[in-house]
């Protein structure tokens, strides 16, 4: 194999490679052989067909498939030697193929910048560090109480008001008819939610344990049964029991019905979860104060098929009409994203970063311990998707590169309260900042609430 540099302008190289007709004869020769033992033709054992009578019957798509293997290895053996860091796939031009002729084809390679990291010891950044009221997590434990309150049975002679609790039968019809559905057994509603069919709540205020009344109630328009979307219907009740909140006591047991030791305990875990949550969205706004700062005192030379690729994943679901109309700042986006990727990996490999696959399934029992009975799910996800480990991975290689880059920038620590964080966090999300400039280079990981805690 015969390898030449044929031209070198920026970060393009194009090789020449040419392949000499004998190797290429070679591989066809082991290529029949190997085929004679799989190929069954009429009137030859098996296995004993002649490789040139597979020839004459194949010849042309074995000679493809030949030429295809070559291509392959020589083109990677080609970037090897010539020590070139590819920057998406390369690509091939054939100039000779044939039997009997040498193959000579041009690979045009789009290479990676070489990325000189300048001192981040003058870069400056804030953390946050939010305090969780008292009285926040007070509020908190009254809206999950509230969240949770428990019924007791009224009275068989006390009407029902807003905010107790129904049980019934209905039996209902649409014209007189009965339809799939159309019966319901032991039905719970709690008064004043509306949350079984607009307007069905308040028919109910007054009813007491035995009553029977009829309601008249409208199907949803998004029903399964398209015949009966939107219909007017009747509903035939049967109250089996009314039943009025019980004022919660918020202690040790209310504590352990969520999942928690004790009353101390559950209102330690409402302060880390509140914490948490916006530590997320202020961390967020660290990560850019230092991204920026990256991005402007580096110039990176951007392959353009890179910029291209990227352009192209960000805008797969737009409209041709709205590609056109933003394809100046998505341009600019894409070449950000790329820059700032280029330059953390750099970063990582100077700092000889890595995830191990432990990290990864750590983080993926973290995530499963944070969804409580849906652990299952969360596990076969990762398992059928191994591009989404691949993500999680880079994520994780993603944090750990900030979190040392925090190491060696300055960064100053702030203490703020929750009125202060939502204050920051409205200023980093308003409407006129471009909302894309987290530029993060992998993509988010799944964030987690405690479905015990946090009954949103």
């Amino acid at each position: 194999m015969k390898i030449e540099v044929k031209s070198k302008k920026g970060l393009r190289t194009i090789l020449s490679v040419i392949v000499d007709k004998k190797n290429i004869q070679i591989k066809m020769d082991e290529r029949l052989k190997e085929l004679q033992k799989e190929v069954a033709l009429k009137g030859f054992r098996p296995g004993k067909v002649p490789p040139e009578v597979i020839k004459s019957q194949f010849g042309k798509s074995i000679y493809g498939e030949v030429v295809d293997k070559i291509l392959r290895e020589t083109s990677s053996k080609a970037i090897d030697e010539k020590k070139l860091k590819v920057a998406g796939q390369p690509k091939i031009d054939l100039k000779q193929f044939g039997e009997g002729k040498d193959l000579n084809y041009e690979l045009q390679v789009d290479c990676l910048p070489s990325v000189t990291l300048k001192s981040f010891d003058k870069f400056k950044a804030t953390s946050f560090k939010v305090k969780i009221e008292d009285k926040i997590i007070e509020d908190k434990l009254k809206e999950i109480a509230n969240q949770n309150k428990q019924f007791e049975d009224k009275n068989e002679n006390e009407k029902a008001i807003k905010g107790d609790q129904v049980t019934f039968d209905y039996s209902a019809t649409v014209d007189g008819n009965k339809f799939e559905g159309s019966e319901g057994k032991g039905v719970q509603i709690e008064l004043g939610k509306d949350l079984f069919l607009k307007g069905f709540d308040e028919q109910l205020i007054g009813v007491k344990k035995n009553d029977t009344k009829m309601l008249d109630a409208t199907l949803p328009a998004n029903h399964p049964k398209k015949e009966l979307a939107n219909k007017k219907t009747k509903f035939d009740c049967k109250i089996l029991n009314v039943k009025k909140p019980k004022a919660s006591k918020i202690d040790d047991d209310f504590a352990k019905l969520m999942g928690a030791k004790d009353i101390k305990d559950l209102k330690s875990l409402i302060e880390k979860q509140i914490s948490s949550q916006y530590s997320q969205a202020l961390n967020s706004i660290t990560k850019k104060e230092i991204l920026d700062q990256i991005e402007k005192n580096h110039q990176v030379d951007l392959p353009q098929n890179l910029i291209d690729q990227e352009i192209s994943i960000m805008t797969q679901n737009l409209k041709p009409e709205d590609k056109e109309k933003h394809k100046s700042n998505n341009e600019k986006l894409a070449k950000s994203r790329i820059k700032l990727g280029l330059l953390l990996n750099t970063f990582g490999e100077k700092n000889n970063l890595k995830v191990s696959d432990d990290e990864v399934r750590n983080e993926i029992q973290k995530q499963i311990k944070g969804m409580p009975g849906q652990e299952k799910m969360v596990l076969e996800y990762y398992q059928k998707n191994p591009s989404a480990t691949q993500s999680l991975k880079g994520s994780l290689y993603e944090e750990k590169i900030i979190d040392l880059i925090k190491s060696k920038i300055n960064l100053t620590s702030r203490e703020i309260n929750v009125k202060e964080a939502e204050k920051i966090i409205a200023e980093f999300n308003k409407p006129n900042i471009d909302i894309e400039k987290s530029k993060t280079t992998s993509p988010t990981k799944n964030k987690s609430k405690s479905k015990k805690i946090s009954k949103k």
